[in-house]
């Protein structure tokens, strides 16, 4: 596995590949992996002759300081994991190599990024959109991998991919779980033993909702999530929007989308969670 750290380098190395004809596959991560991304590498590396793999934790996407600051990060761990998986690259460059200078670029999502964690994040997705264009332009992949724990991002990608015109398949990967449920993220290392404790909770009313919402309306059915999820102790909920899964627009009634999607964020002591479940309309 080759661990490149300039652009140049990075460059060079894609269009080599191409060149012989091999198809990329690319896997954007900020590190601290776990097996989450690892179904992300497993993916690509059964559609494509070469995986490359990210690793950087992007400041532009960050409006927390503090949030930037606490990230996990662990490159040794993520270079072994990711030489065990079969990663032919992995790019690890240093902040000053992506931005040698500030990038101004203000992308015009439009409504997918303006709800949810686009509201509650000012500037979050299009710090999002900086740094994939930046990936996607080195790399020139046939095919980018994200899992869908980010669901909202995923559509703000397609969004940008449209607007620069890239020829990049977006390919959507399910949520990895934890055995009891939880939805694997690189911030579940920050939990305290209680909040690790709580926070299964979150997957587990998200699972009964659907239940729930045969007989209940969206409004209803929304308000049942929040109220369970709060009931737990240690847990309080930011948002829970229940969505068109093509627009990331917060629909009325059950019959406003063939697809809907429920999106909720929860505060387990300090550490921000995320999650998200689809309903059968």
């Amino acid at each position: 596995m080759k661990i490149i750290r300039s652009v140049d380098e990075l460059r060079a190395y894609c269009n080599s590949e191409r060149a012989a004809g091999h198809s990329i596959g690319l896997v954007p991560t900020m590190g601290a992996l776990h097996d989450g991304h690892l179904s992300l590498v497993t993916k690509a590396r059964g559609d494509n002759d070469i995986v490359v793999v990210s690793v950087f934790v992007n400041p532009t996407q960050f409006n927390n300081p503090e949030d930037l600051r606490t990230y996990p990060r662990t490159e040794e761990a993520d270079c072994r994991l990711l030489e065990s998986a079969r990663v032919d690259a992995v790019f690890v460059p240093a902040v000053e190599e992506i931005y040698p200078e500030p990038d101004i670029r203000v992308f015009d999502l439009g409504p997918v990024a303006e709800v949810m964690e686009g509201k509650m994040r000012p500037g979050h997705f299009n710090g999002v959109a900086q740094i994939v264009s930046k990936l996607f332009a080195m790399v020139m992949p046939d095919r980018a991998y994200f899992g869908e724990k980010d669901f909202q991002q995923i559509a703000v990608i397609r969004r940008m991919v449209e607007l620069e015109r890239f020829q990049i398949e977006i390919v959507s990967c399910p949520i990895c779980r934890e055995s009891d449920g939880l939805a694997l993220s690189s911030r579940n290392v920050r939990l305290t033993p209680q909040g690790r404790e709580a926070a299964p909770s979150i997957h587990r009313v998200l699972s009964e909702s659907i239940g729930y919402a045969r007989d209940h309306s969206v409004k209803e059915t929304a308000n049942y999530v929040i109220d369970c999820i709060n009931g737990t102790e240690g847990l309080e909920t930011e948002y829970y929007m229940i969505v068109d899964g093509y627009t990331c627009q917060p629909i009325e009634d059950w019959d406003e989308t063939d697809y809907p999607v429920g999106c909720v964020t929860v505060y387990a002591g300090d550490v921000r969670l995320i999650d998200n479940i689809k309903y059968q309309n």
